[in-house]
């Protein structure tokens, strides 16, 4: 059984943290708590416990190591490729090259397999409660919502049921899919 905690801030949003059985926890924010009738809260909490299930914070830890350790080897290349001399521009441009284009591919897989995670716990919810109106509903009025005023780094925004950061853009480098397509799927079930 996850810990619940509760992050008092009026906002509306949720998410699931943890790497194992003694870490694994719910946190809700009050306004989600007072602001969603018991169907949608289920739903809700049954995405988090989905994401818990499915292991994704493991996952997404492993992919923010796997991103790090690309960067700091392509780092380290263009350092040694540098401190051979300047005469090698060429092999120092490609390498810079090389290292960028590695570096943005290795956060687009992220950012996508993020996006893709949420869709697979929304499916969760629904698997788990059966009542997928009641999930589209709840992220109907978290998406009025979102914002949690404690928050302001976008590592910790993106662990969030929705991006818990004000001025959150659909894009390849979006960690949620837009909440309008995660209701209108659920809305097919």
């Amino acid at each position: 059984m996850p810990k619940i905690n509760v992050i008092e801030d009026e906002s509306l949003n949720a998410f699931a943290s943890g790497i194992n059985e003694k870490t694994f926890t719910v946190t809700l924010t009050r306004g989600i708590i007072e602001n969603l009738d018991d169907d949608e809260l289920e739903g809700v909490i049954a995405h988090e416990l989905t994401h818990i299930r499915n292991r994704d914070v493991r996952m997404m830890i492993v992919s923010i190591v796997f991103v790090g350790i690309f960067s700091t080897l392509s780092t380290m290349m263009l350092h040694s490729i540098s401190f051979r001399g300047k005469k090698n521009i060429i092999i120092i441009i490609i390498a810079l090259v090389v290292a960028a284009l590695g570096v943005f591919l290795g956060s687009l897989m992220r950012f996508s397999i993020s996006r893709k995670r949420e869709y697979m716990a929304d499916a969760g919810a629904v698997e788990l409660t059966k009542k997928p109106f009641a999930l589209a509903s709840a992220l109907r009025k978290i998406s009025g919502n979102a914002c949690v005023s404690y928050v302001t780094d976008k590592a910790v925004a993106q662990l969030f049921i929705e991006n818990a950061l004000t001025g959150q853009k659909s894009n390849l480098f979006a960690s949620h899919p837009p909440i309008l397509k995660r209701i209108e799927i659920l809305e097919q079930f």
